[in-house]
């Protein structure tokens, strides 16, 4: 019986799964944007909680201005690691570029919490509540 209960089931798709995180990675670094934001939304419909596809889909919304899809996209993140800070920062510039100041500051509050010397975080705030 030993190591019984010590195997994690294998995932039969983790290979494929890899390789298209790859893909997408390739793709952002070769400015392929259109492309990568295609595979990111084909691979969250099969694997819709990885968070490092989220965050790069996010992160190419918000590159094309696309603030409120982005923003769907950093608290899908978020919920899966509250505190990101890089989600954050970027969903506070999208609220900010929303015009919606007051989230912006709860995400640059947020950030504070736990990155009390975050200059990006501070400056922000310092511009929303000036």
């Amino acid at each position: 019986m030993t190591g019984l209960f010590s195997r994690s089931p294998k995932d039969p798709q983790k290979k494929k799964n890899i390789e298209k995180i790859k893909e997408i990675k390739k793709l952002v670094k070769e400015k392929k944007y259109s492309k990568a934001l295609r595979v990111g939304i084909e691979y969250l419909q099969k694997v819709p909680n990885n968070h490092d596809v989220l965050f790069t889909v996010g992160g190419i919304y918000y590159m094309q201005k696309k603030y409120k899809t982005a923003i769907s996209h950093f608290d899908k993140v978020l919920e899966i690691s509250s505190y990101d800070i890089d989600v954050l920062l970027l969903k506070a510039y999208s609220h900010k570029k929303l015009g919606e100041h007051k989230r912006a500051i709860q995400c640059c509050d947020k950030i504070l919490e736990v990155d009390t010397k975050n200059k990006a975080a501070s400056e922000l705030l310092e511009q929303l509540t000036s």
